[in-house]
């Protein structure tokens, strides 16, 4: 057996020197420096591109992407003015305005791009047409036009529709947190606004007229004074995230200037008391519309513009639209014998005749191509002229009037120029829109027959105001007043501005006035004269009846009858003139003393306690209206 040598300890290992490998040859290390400079030149580009684009958006394109921004962060949503009150001459409100919130919507926020739903405008209709009252058709294609930013769905919508959409809207949020609905009506808003009411009622409706979806005047003083009424809008500019309101994103508001409010110069219960009578008086009567004008006769001031039938201005959808005008300024119709007090100015005017004149009346006068007679058959009449303006005699009035000029042309001539200084197919000086200034043909046009109609009242028309102008000027002494309806104005500032003065122009003399207002005295005191409905205990009063034939406006030709009166009180110290017409009444009388004196009647009463005017003083003994051909 053979023996094994001892082994020793093992020999420790040298260690590899740092640049050797296995199997032999030294290790050699690589250069850094061009994987540094490499990722140098990425880094460099990276930073480069960041610089660039850091560039374009903070200066080469910043307004473009801030307008962006701007666009889809910001809304500006109009501010209405608030639109000024109409008042009575006692500061009355007649119209004026109440909160409401018009329902807005930015249809940018209705996009499939900010709701992911492709109809949700279609949606959002359909939730909102039964609580807005829209048809669904018409709020889809508002939502969907993105061509604005701001449309306005419902206007002047009360407190409790507004916090229905809320709930509607919060329990759509809540659906949408919980998976299992989606919000579509967060782009709805709502913006206070103030909606214009009529306390009032029906009261003055043909005055004031009424406003339009948009809040602008549609009719009456509404729309003749919408300038003033209206103001300037203003604009208010915040941030919004998701259909809200951000609060802490600043704003920017260009406050609106409220509109001014207007003081008219008629009585709100003065207006009252002539629409409830001529309203039962043409319910009564028949008829299709009448009118009541109240004016000062100092002033020229109306106190009350009354017509019926009217309407409800709060409610115009619900109104007749030929009722939607003022027939008492817009109505052109033949006055009849009111008007005869004109010519009888002119007689005395140019001393043709006095009231105590002798005129004999036939029963019948031929003149042009007819024979012209008074409203009933009568023996031949011995009357004085203020026996004929008493008795409301047309062929009493043309002799009168034929004395006007030495020749017919002459006599016509000389009454269309007192016709026309009395406010005769003259605007009254009110502006309202729609007026007629009446019809009154040149004399050189008058036919045949107009140069004999005309001095008792046929053959030319005027408005209401017009024909109660005539009275007041006699009233006043012979110095007509322009008419007017509005006493002043109050602006943003809080100051009241009064109306201008009304133009005056002296008509005829004070002696004239007073000769024609002792024979409308007559006329009422008198036992054959017209006009003894229009008597009130105390006060001495001056008037005149009046009866035409009445032109069918749908027709063109004679239809029925024009009833009125006119007249003034207390007459020895004239304060009040009230004119009175009815068109076409068809039960019972139509004569202007049974129709509308009773009208005169209760509304004259009415103004003389509710003005506090004293009574007469000394009883009026009338003057003399006939005489005996013998002597």
């Amino acid at each position: 057996m053979t023996a094994r040598t001892p082994q020793g300890p093992p020999r420790p290992r040298r260690p590899r020197p740092s640049g050797s490998r296995p199997g032999g040859g030294a290790l050699r290390l690589g250069n850094p420096r061009p994987r540094l400079r490499l990722i140098g030149v990425g880094l460099t580009l990276v930073m480069l591109v960041f610089s660039v684009r850091l560039l374009q958006v903070q200066a080469v394109d910043a307004a473009s992407y801030a307008e962006q921004a701007q666009l889809n962060r910001y809304v500006e949503v109009p501010l209405t003015a608030e639109r000024g009150d109409i008042t009575d001459r006692n500061g009355v409100a007649l119209a004026t305005t109440v909160d409401a919130y018009d329902i807005t919507a930015d249809p940018y926020l209705f996009t499939e791009e900010q709701t992911g739903i492709p109809d949700a405008p279609a949606q959002a209709s359909a939730l909102l047409a039964p609580i807005l009252g829209r048809d669904e058709a018409d709020l889809t294609r508002l939502l969907s036009d993105t061509s604005t930013r701001h449309v306005v769905l419902a206007r002047e919508q009360t407190p409790q529709t507004w916090r229905q959409i809320q709930d509607l809207r919060a329990n759509l949020a809540q659906q949408e947190s919980k998976g299992t609905g989606t919000q579509v009506l967060a782009g709805v808003f709502s913006e206070e606004n103030a909606k214009r009411v009529y306390p009032n009622g029906d009261l003055a409706a043909a005055v004031l007229g009424f406003v339009n979806a948009e809040d602008h005047g549609a009719g009456g003083l509404e729309a003749s004074l919408d300038d003033q009424l209206s103001g300037e809008d203003g604009t208010i500019t915040y941030a919004q995230s998701g259909g809200r309101r951000v609060p802490t994103a600043g704003e920017s508001e260009q406050p609106p200037v409220p509109g001014t409010d207007v003081a008219l110069t008629l009585d709100r219960d003065i207006q009252w008391a002539a629409q409830h009578a001529i309203t039962e008086q043409v319910e009564e009567s028949g008829a299709d519309s009448g009118y009541v004008v109240v004016q000062d006769t100092v002033t020229g001031e109306i106190l009350a513009l009354a017509s019926a039938p009217g309407y409800d201005p709060n409610d115009i959808s619900a109104a007749d639209p030929g009722r939607l005008g003022n027939p008492a300024l817009q109505d052109a119709f033949e006055p009849g014998s009111t008007s005869k007090v004109a010519t009888m100015a002119a007689v005395l005017e140019e001393r043709a005749a006095t009231p105590d004149t002798h005129v004999t009346v036939p029963n019948r006068l031929p003149r042009a191509d007819r024979n012209f007679a008074d409203d009933h058959n009568h023996e031949t009449y011995y009357l004085t002229l203020a026996g004929v303006l008493a008795r409301s005699s047309n062929i009493g009035t043309i002799l009168a009037a034929e004395e006007l000029g030495d020749t017919q042309q002459e006599a016509n001539e000389v009454l269309y120029s007192y016709l026309t200084r009395f406010g005769f197919g003259q605007p009254t000086g009110l502006g309202f829109p729609g007026e007629t200034p009446g019809i009154l043909a040149p004399p050189e046009e008058w036919n045949a027959s107009q140069q004999y109609t005309i001095p008792f009242g046929q053959g030319l028309s005027v408005n209401a105001v017009q024909a109660a102008s005539v009275y007041s000027t006699i009233a006043n002494g012979g110095v007509r007043v322009e008419p007017s309806l509005v006493r002043g104005t109050t602006g943003p500032d809080g100051e009241f501005r009064p109306a201008p003065e009304p133009e005056r122009e002296r008509v005829v003399s004070e002696r004239t006035a007073t000769q024609l207002t002792r024979m409308l005295e007559t006329v009422v005191t008198d036992p054959q004269g017209t006009g003894g409905a229009a008597a009130i205990p105390g006060y001495r009063v001056a008037g005149k009846t009046g009866t035409s034939n009445r032109v069918d406006p749908q027709t063109g030709t004679y239809n029925g009858y024009t009833s009125s009166f006119a007249g003034f009180a207390p007459a020895d110290d004239p304060r009040i003139t009230v004119y009175c017409a009815v068109q076409n009444p068809t039960e019972g009388s139509y004569y202007g003393s049974e129709v509308c004196g009773p009208v005169f009647n209760e509304v004259m009463r009415f103004t003389l306690a509710a003005l506090q005017i004293p009574p007469s003083g000394e009883e009026f003994e009338g003057l003399t209206t006939t005489f005996d051909p013998a002597e």
